[in-house]
Formats: C-alpha cells, sequence, structure tokens
C-alpha cells in the first residue's frame, strides 16, 4: 500500500485527505489529521472520491467527431482549425467555458492561452465567478478573503444569513458546533422558514432570504443611529459616501425591517442589540447574493469587524479550487494576479507573458455566451473540464462549428465537430488548490492516468506549441506553471496587492512535490489597511 497526501475536491473548504492506494485502482481513505482545514475529518460528501475509482463511462482516447485519433494528430487538427476560425474571424468569436474542480495550473494555462495568445475574454468560469468576489473588490480593494476558519475559533457571536451556507460546507459547520460548545460562541441562524433546520442554533429567525440584507442594513442603520459604530475608524479607513447614511434610512428604519421581514419590532430590536454589542463576530454567507454580501460588509467595516482574529465577513465559495480561478483570474472580468483591465496591468500582464494578441477589454459573461452562440457569432469553443448534461451550454454544442473539449467523459455517440481530449478525474490530478480561507494545499493523484489521459493543462500546452507559442507554453510538470503563476503575482507589485506568492518562486521540483499547506495574505486588512488607491475601504451604496 501506498500512502499518500491530498484533497477532498468536493467543496470550497479543502479538506484534506490520507489515501492509501493499491494494486489496480484499489483505495481506502480518511481525513488528513495534519491538514489544518479539517484536522482529520470529513463529511459525507468524501464518498464522491469512491465514485470516482470505476472506469465507466470514461474517455480515453482522443475522438474526432466520435473516431480515434493519435494525440499527435489530434493536436495537429485542433491547432490548425482554431488557427482557420481565427484567421477568418478574429478572436472575437473564440468563448471558452472552464469546468469547475480543476487545479489552479489548469486555470492559469486556460486563462493565458485565451486572453494573452487567442486574445478573447469570453471565459465563462462559473468557479470564477459570484457575487462576492466583485463585492470584495470594490469594497476592500481586492478579492481577498478577510478571514480564516481559525476566526470560527475565536469568535464571540457567529452570524450566518441561510442555512445553506453552513448545510453545503458540513465540516465548516461541525467547527461552528464546537466554538459554541468549547469556547462559547453563540449562532444567529436567519433561516429560511423552509430551511430544514438541521443546525443546531442558539437562535433562529425565521426570514424569507430575499430579507436578510433588509435586517442587516437596518442594524447598521440602528448601531450608526445609536453611535455604536467606529467612527474613528471610519474616519480613519472607509470612505463613505455623503449620502450614504441618508440614502440607507430610506425602508430601514425599525418598523419598516420589521414589516419587511415578516418579524415583530421587539423581536428586530433584541436581534439588534444583541448583535451590536459583540466585538469578535463572524459572518458565514453564500457567495452568490450580492446584495446580502454588500450589507454585511458595510456592517463589519463600520463596527471593525474585520482585520482582526475572531472578526471578519466570509463568504463561502460554492466550488472546490473557485479561489484557484479567481487567484490566477480565469474569468470574463479579471486578469491574472487579481489585476484589472487597466492599461497599467495589461501592459505588465502582456510583457511578462511576451503575449501577442492580449485581450484588450472584459468578455462575455456566462449568461451572454449562450446568448452569442444562438446568434452564430461564436465559431469556435474551448471547453475544459467538461459539461455536464444538465448545463445550459450542453444543447449549444452542436451549434458552434468548432468545439475543443478536454473532458474526463465519452462524449454522445455522432457528436459532430467536436475535438474530445481525454482528462483526469478528481483524484488523477496533480497540482495545487487553493480553499476558501486562501489556504493553499497539494492535491496528489491517487492513480496514474487512464488509457491515454493527459491532464487539461498539458493539452492546452500542445495545441498552444502547435499555434506557434511553444516559447510561452514550456511547461513539462505542473510545477513550472506553479512557478510561473506565483512569479506573476508579485510582478510589479510594490505592495499593493495582498495576493504576492513570489516566496515560492524559486520552489524547486521535489519541494513543490512535498508541499504543504500555506496561506497567503497574513491577516488582510490589519490596522484598516487596504490595497485601494488611497489605502482606504468603501462603504457600498
Amino acid at each position: 500500500m501506498t500512502v499518500v497526501r491530498t484533497l477532498c475536491g468536493q467543496c470550497s473548504v479543502g479538506c484534506g485527505v490520507r489515501a492509501m492506494t493499491g494494486e489496480g485502482r484499489d483505495l481506502s481513505f480518511g481525513g488528513d489529521p495534519v491538514h489544518p482545514a479539517n484536522s482529520g475529518l470529513l463529511c459525507a460528501g468524501s464518498g464522491a472520491i469512491d465514485a470516482m475509482v470505476p472506469l465507466d463511462g470514461r474517455l480515453l482516447h482522443p475522438l474526432l467527431n466520435g473516431q480515434r485519433l493519435s494525440w499527435d494528430r489530434m493536436i495537429g487538427q485542433a491547432a490548425r482549425r482554431l488557427k482557420d476560425v481565427l484567421h477568418r474571424h478574429g478572436p472575437g468569436c473564440v468563448a471558452m467555458h472552464v469546468a469547475g474542480g480543476l487545479l489552479t495550473e489548469d486555470y492559469y494555462v486556460a486563462n493565458k492561452l485565451m486572453k494573452g495568445f487567442i486574445g478573447s475574454a469570453h471565459i465563462d468560469c462559473p468557479s470564477a465567478g459570484g457575487a462576492a468576489a466583485e463585492i470584495y473588490r470594490r469594497a476592500l480593494g481586492e478579492d481577498a478573503v478577510p478571514g480564516t476558519y481559525e476566526d470560527v475559533d475565536r469568535a464571540e457571536l457567529i452570524l450566518v444569513p441561510g442555512e445553506a451556507a453552513l448545510r453545503n460546507h458540513p465540516i465548516l459547520a461541525d467547527r461552528v458546533q464546537a466554538a459554541r460548545e468549547e469556547d462559547g460562541a453563540r449562532l444567529i441562524l436567519l433561516s429560511d422558514g423552509a430551511d430544514e433546520q438541521v443546525i443546531p442554533a442558539d437562535i433562529r429567525l425565521d426570514i424569507t432570504r430575499a430579507s436578510a440584507a433588509i435586517l442587516l442594513n437596518g442594524l447598521l442603520l440602528h448601531c450608526h443611529e445609536r453611535k455604536l459604530v467606529n467612527r474613528a475608524y471610519l474616519d480613519r479607513h472607509v470612505v463613505v459616501p455623503a449620502d450614504f447614511w441618508a440614502r440607507l434610512r430610506h425602508g430601514h428604519d425599525l418598523w419598516s425591517v420589521a414589516r419587511r421581514c415578516g418579524m415583530q419590532a421587539g423581536e428586530v430590536r433584541a436581534f439588534y442589540d444583541l448583535v451590536a454589542a459583540g466585538r469578535r463576530v463572524v459572518t458565514l454567507l453564500d457567495d452568490g447574493d450580492a446584495g446580502l454580501m454588500q450589507a454585511v460588509l458595510n456592517l463589519h467595516l463600520s463596527m471593525e469587524w474585520i482585520g482582526r482574529p475572531g472578526a471578519t465577513a466570509f463568504a463561502l465559495a460554492r466550488d472546490s479550487n473557485a479561489m484557484g480561478a479567481r487567484e490566477v483570474g480565469c474569468g470574463n472580468r479579471q486578469l491574472a494576479a487579481h489585476r484589472d483591465f487597466s492599461d497599467d496591468a495589461l501592459s505588465s500582464t502582456a510583457r511578462f507573458w511576451s503575449a501577442p494578441h492580449m485581450a484588450e477589454e472584459p468578455g462575455l459573461s456566462g449568461d451572454d455566451v449562450p446568448d452569442a452562440i444562438e446568434r452564430g457569432t461564436i465559431k469556435a469553443l474551448l471547453v475544459v473540464g467538461g459539461l455536464a448534461p444538465e448545463h445550459r451550454l450542453s444543447p449549444l454544442v452542436a451549434k458552434v462549428p468548432l468545439v475543443i473539449m478536454t473532458t474526463p467523459w465519452a462524449p454522445e455517440a455522432g457528436a459532430k465537430n467536436l475535438l474530445a481530449l481525454p482528462s483526469p478525474v478528481w483524484i488523477e490530478k496533480d497540482g495545487t488548490a487553493t480553499g476558501a480561507d486562501r489556504l493553499i494545499s497539494r492535491q496528489r493523484r491517487l492513480f496514474p492516468l487512464p488509457g491515454e489521459a493527459k491532464p487539461d493543462w498539458w493539452s492546452l500546452t500542445q495545441i498552444a506549441r502547435a499555434m506557434g507559442w511553444g516559447d510561452a507554453f514550456h511547461y513539462e510538470r505542473p510545477a513550472e506553471i506553479y512557478r510561473e503563476h506565483v512569479r506573476l503575482t508579485g510582478y510589479r507589485n510594490g505592495g499593493e496587492r495582498l495576493l504576492d506568492l513570489r516566496r515560492h518562486a524559486p520552489i524547486s521540483n521535489p519541494a513543490y512535490d512535498e508541499l504543504t499547506p500555506w496561506r497567503w495574505g497574513e491577516i488582510p486588512f490589519d490596522e484598516g489597511r487596504f490595497p485601494t488607491p488611497d489605502g482606504r475601504a468603501r462603504l457600498l451604496l
């Protein structure tokens, strides 16, 4: 038996796994007791690891329109056809869909190829989306989660708007319960009445999902009018729009909030008094609701519940390694290394990559790509990591003249215009992933790649080389991609961005293989320092 320390990969918590592999695809596993995300615990979701062991339904050889082809011929076909599309229609006719559950090295190569060399930012990457990333950038200056799981251990009050935030992350839910039972933290759940109510809580307020932002905006107004906000902190470290408090008053007085939330006024007031008295408050929420995320950050900034142990606003990404996708900018609105599409960021990224065809503006969103396919403006679609049958793009694949797809799963028989390249499932991947609290860990493959399957980054690298970009895509192993990624985070970064991994730039191949979990960013925003042009955060209207 061989012991391998790897990751679960079923959600954004990033739990460590200690696996034992034997002959064939024999596997047993448990939680890794030394991994800081889970300390040996695993939830029922880890059972998906067992489901990945059989090879039923797997794509094991490259297929062109359903016919088996050698890798050399397949790469040549992909490069020739993609070149032809670019020559005829330009980069704006190329879109990319990037599935969740990839490693940071896969996301990095996909983003680099698409934005720097094909010249398009039409990247549909659900993992890199979510409301939280954009709200963090606007309010705090960077998409950097302010806290860690350890903040839950230190909190005196844990506020959770929506039980799903814990139900979808059972190991974190266990941590919350441990904080209650061992350290005396109080848990307040703002729960939809339709929730199963399986999470024990000290206080449960049944309100509709749409009411949570209203209740928290009302709490902020209450704290302001009672002079409970940290005025000195706001004056020094936060930009408050001139009409912010006047606009907040509209519809957020006690009686209006009670009516809009379906609560009694006394119940609302008791909630206000309890939360406002807290000093170490952690709010945990899903990252999909922009209005709720904005209300939470406004509250935490006004009360200085940020940048200190046990006080943070923590939006939980939904997909495994969603944070890795966000770090490399694998989406339609960001460049790599937490950069935007500003002139300076474009020029420095193009220089670092030696990119000949840098995308100059944000691309189509994930919602817009299907419409563009229906209109016939997308002539080539690159799919990295496969498409689930229920995905909104699946029925549209046949409408795109050229589809190049890396996927672990055999396509439907008779698929036309499809170049299918076999790729690994999670337990066959090798690289790094970032958990929801900025913890970078090594994902190590448990089994050799079956058949002729190749890593997603390898397939994209071969296509890039065949298109004439070999100097920029020289990678032979994931450690080389990791080194380039961490160098880019430090390139022309004079401390204005928290994402700075440059200390790992000289990491050797053996050291990469043995990499232990580490977290970037230290304690973000401590002492009121924010990576904005004036060094101050923003309250958002």
